[in-house]
């Protein structure tokens, strides 16, 4: 070889220790390996016992005094390299994952790449290090699981009561690209969900309020029986699911389950305490407030639609995988807040036409102006404090554009993977 003519063949033996690896042996000096003494081969010199030694190779030989390595024998060509020249190259056709193990076998540090492979060495690194990530977020996102986990749900039924009835209607009800059938039952379902949506916009408008020979405010009927319907419609598609479920425990545990259950809880329960208060129980003074906070719960069916839109599943998916973005975007904005609401303050409490005169208006005026919303109710009207409320926006932009270039990431892998995954199930 190559490398044992490089080395100097007439200096003493005991200047030289023999390695054997993977049947590739080779005399190596000892001044070559003292150069790199944090490498595996350097601390071989330092070892004074056997047990030493075979912490660090395979076998020792003492007679032959041969050290063996169960490795690579083309990537120690590499290695021998490295002692000479003190730079390391990339293998050609080695993996880069397997590449590291080796260097960090041997005790090599990356920084002693070469130029030539360093840039590219750590390109690799990253892209194996992605695509990890990715692996880690496709196998951990509940939403996903809950999408492909659709044929085992379908084994499930085998014995039990009914079970081809069951299959048949729960295939349907889950996967909206099963048959014709199972569209006209999805798209049935996401228009009384708008239906709906519209339904309780449309009661908040004052036009559309009605009141008794009282004056005292009644239900529009209308909108009254279009509302009752949408819930008897949302009540019958959620028992029936939970009727055909393969095991009912896993359905009321999914997260789309649970939402549909919010979004028809508060009917039922807005309905009990009307029956409650008709009986004028004066023991419930607040029952009207109870059914006035019930009945803004109506809002869950927005989250409804999350059960047809691979959107929506995205961002909830996104959100549950983003809180330690979402943790450094409010540990950025609490800093910044604090600091800009404390210097408006200071520049501004002296001004009589300021309204900034306490510190709680100073943090209200600074989040307005991180988030650049920007409401104009409070403003700094000195020199000092545009100053302030200048660098206060700049710094809010760069502060907010730092994690959500992650997080956008995130969402667009889980929402391409959502797209993968419905057409899928819809062949």
């Amino acid at each position: 070889m190559v490398y044992g003519q490089i080395f100097r063949q007439h200096s003493p033996d005991d200047c030289f220790i023999n390695v054997n690896v993977g049947g590739f042996k080779q005399r190596m000096e000892h001044n070559v390996l003292k150069r790199f003494p944090q490498t595996r081969l350097g601390r071989l010199l330092c070892c004074s016992s056997k047990e030493a030694i075979l912490e660090l190779c395979d076998d020792f030989s003492p007679a032959n005094m041969e050290y063996y390595f169960d490795r690579n024998p083309h990537f120690f060509c590499y290695v021998l390299n490295f002692y000479l020249t003190g730079k390391l190259h990339l293998v050609d056709g080695l993996c880069v994952v397997s590449f590291f193990q080796e260097i960090e076998y041997w005790g090599i540090k990356e920084r002693h790449l070469d130029f030539c492979c360093s840039g590219k060495f750590h390109e690799l690194m990253e892209l194996v290090q992605d695509k990890d990530e990715d692996q880690q977020l496709y196998s951990s996102d509940s939403s996903i699981e809950e999408l492909s986990a659709l044929d085992e749900d379908i084994e499930t039924f085998d014995g039990s009561w009914c079970a081809d009835v069951r299959r048949n209607i729960w295939i349907r009800l889950e996967n909206p690209g099963y048959s014709t059938s199972a569209k006209a039952m999805a798209v049935a379902s996401l228009s009384v969900v708008i239906v709906s949506i519209v339904a309780m916009c449309i009661h908040s408008m004052p036009e559309f309020h009605q009141v008794d020979l009282n004056e005292k405010e009644i239900e529009n009927p209308v909108l009254n029986s279009l509302e009752n319907f949408c819930v008897l419609f949302f009540s019958a598609e959620f028992i029936l699911r939970l009727a055909v479920a393969p095991l009912a425990r896993k359905f009321l545990c999914r997260p789309l389950n649970i939402i549909d259950l919010m979004s028809v809880m508060p009917f039922y329960v807005t309905l009990a305490c009307d029956t409650v208060d008709e009986g004028e129980n004066t023991n419930l003074e607040n029952v009207g407030k109870v059914v006035q906070i019930l009945r803004l719960m109506r809002v869950f069916r927005i989250l409804k639609l999350a059960r047809h839109s691979a959107g929506l599943r995205s961002l909830g998916a996104t959100l549950r995988h983003s809180s330690r973005e979402v943790g450094l975007l409010v540990l950025f904005l609490s800093v910044g807040i604090s600091m800009f609401s404390a210097l408006i303050y200071c520049l501004e409490k002296e001004s009589l036409e300021s309204e900034l005169q306490t510190m709680p208006i100073g943090w209200w005026w600074a989040t307005v102006s991180m988030t650049t919303v920007g409401y104009g109710d409070t403003f700094p009207v000195t020199l000092g404090g545009k100053v302030i409320g200048t660098l206060c926006i700049i710094c809010g932009l760069l502060i907010v554009a730092l994690p959500i270039t992650n997080i956008f990431n995130k969402f667009a892998k889980f929402y391409e993977r959502q797209r993968r995954i419905d057409l899928r199930q819809n062949k």
